[in-house]
């Protein structure tokens, strides 16, 4: 695929949006990358990386290696994510923290939008693709409802947690963040950047890359074998993440930690009218329009030829 420079600067803007999302513990980049276009070819690419990619290298060259790695589309690719992802971690952490009705709202709006977009690629509906939609969105629902576990700091617990995250980081729907903080390890890693401690970074990056290359053959052969019942399954993951998402919240148990700093560990979505405190309703709905018309842009980006 021939492409120009202007083309990776596009894709570089779409990692930016993919690691701005995934550093909201409720938003997943894969539905990002989804409705940008990139989201398949995403995935074929990673899933590429194996022992004959490395074979080419050493009887073909650095040339024929990065060609057949589709090196550039990655390098954008990932320079985005990486960037958008440290630095909007500390932005994500500000807003949760002293605005979460309106970040909540904007990614709500966002979300509602990408079920759309990803369910009108299902070419034909039959009773294994409503299965499948119904089964995607029962497990996302679930994810949503699970308590928080208590933060770990070991170094094979931080590996498991780079692995398993990174997979819900390319799923649609499921937030990669989300999954740290059930794992018990997003205050961890978020510590590990803002200290710049390098050894945890390499730890979780080390599980992110052995959870990616595996994860993605899977998702390759799915696309490949089950297309409609994949995107059947991937409309429900996001459809059911919408509970995750909803901007009032009711707290049921706390955290308190060392310092008395006390953190939610499990929610219930409420009523906006039922909400104790300032709901913000009005400025809410204008947030959840500009999410919803976010992705209608993305949209209209990613169906032109890259």
């Amino acid at each position: 695929m021939q492409r120009r420079l202007i083309d990776y600067f596009i894709i570089s803007l779409k990692g930016l949006a993919m690691g701005a999302a995934d550093a909201v513990p409720g938003v997943s980049g894969g539905t990002i990358a989804f409705i940008s276009g990139i989201y398949e070819e995403l995935i074929s690419s990673i899933s590429n990386i194996n022992i004959s990619l490395f074979k080419t290298l050493f009887s073909k060259g650095l040339k024929a290696f990065w060609e057949q790695l589709n090196g550039n589309f990655l390098l954008a690719l990932a320079t985005g994510i990486i960037i958008s992802f440290v630095s909007f971690m500390k932005l994500a952490k500000y807003l949760l923290e002293n605005h979460p009705i309106l970040i909540w709202s904007f990614f709500f709006g966002l979300i509602v939008a990408s079920i759309y977009f990803v369910g009108k690629q299902i070419s034909k509906w039959n009773a294994s693709v409503i299965i499948a939609l119904i089964v995607g969105a029962g497990i996302a629902f679930y994810i949503t409802r699970l308590p928080a576990l208590t933060t770990s700091e070991s170094a094979l617990y931080l590996f498991l947690a780079g692995a398993i995250a990174i997979c819900a980081m390319i799923l649609p729907g499921i937030s990669g963040s989300f999954i740290l903080i059930i794992l018990g390890a997003y205050k961890t890693l978020s510590d590990a950047i803002h200290d710049i401690d390098i050894k945890k970074i390499l730890v979780f990056v080390s599980g992110a890359l052995v959870g990616l290359l595996s994860f993605s053959h899977i998702l390759k052969w799915l696309f490949k074998h089950y297309h409609n019942i994949t995107l059947a399954l991937l409309t429900g993951f996001i459809f059911g993440s919408l509970n995750k998402v909803w901007p009032w919240k009711k707290t049921l148990t706390w955290h308190t930690n060392s310092k008395g700093i006390k953190t939610p560990v499990l929610q219930e979505s409420i009523s906006p009218f039922s909400f104790d405190g300032e709901s913000q309703l009005l400025f809410a709905i204008i947030l959840m329009i500009i999410g919803f018309l976010t992705i209608f842009i993305l949209e209209k980006v990613g169906s032109k030829k890259q």
